[in-house]
């Protein structure tokens, strides 16, 4: 194969490649953080449905299995929240982001005085709006097996 051929071969690999999550605009993912902290905050500290529900984009995808699907799910979810945790909050210790792709690193806590849980919360966002969610918890526990801390 000539130099030429291997050239024509590689940029057409690269002109028909899906788009990478690093491809969006920074300017793009400082937007997407704002966003997803804002519907974080008020929908999870807030209990607020309808200010966080603006954040939705055309569809909502519940990736949590002890969750309902869809915004009914999360109205269901803050409804359970606002009913039996109403003291609870969640403070974000850090956010980032990667293409289409935010995440955030959580401290929730929802009776005060509990250690609470880390949480990792990534959100996929489509044209600035949250259309998807996944989560891993992991309750802090009592005695650590090193002294380096959760956050």
């Amino acid at each position: 194969m000539t130099t030429l051929s291997i050239a024509v071969a590689a940029a057409a690999l690269l002109i028909s490649a899906p788009p990478s999550a690093h491809a969006a605009d920074p300017a793009q993912q400082e937007q997407n953080k704002k966003t997803v902290v804002d519907f974080y905050d008020k929908a999870i500290n807030q209990k607020d449905f309808e200010a966080a529900s603006k954040h939705f984009g055309p569809r909502y995808t519940q990736h949590n299995p002890n969750a309902g699907d869809g915004p009914e799910g999360l109205r269901a979810f803050i409804a359970f929240l606002r009913e039996k945790f109403p003291n609870s909050k969640s403070e974000i210790k850090r956010v980032f982001a990667d293409g289409d792709y935010v995440i955030l690193h959580v401290h929730a806590v929802r009776e005060p005085g509990t250690r609470g849980s880390a949480i990792v919360d990534i959100f996929k966002l489509e044209n600035g709006k949250i259309v998807e969610h996944w989560d891993v918890v992991q309750p802090i526990p009592e005695k650590a097996a090193n002294s380096n801390g959760m956050f």
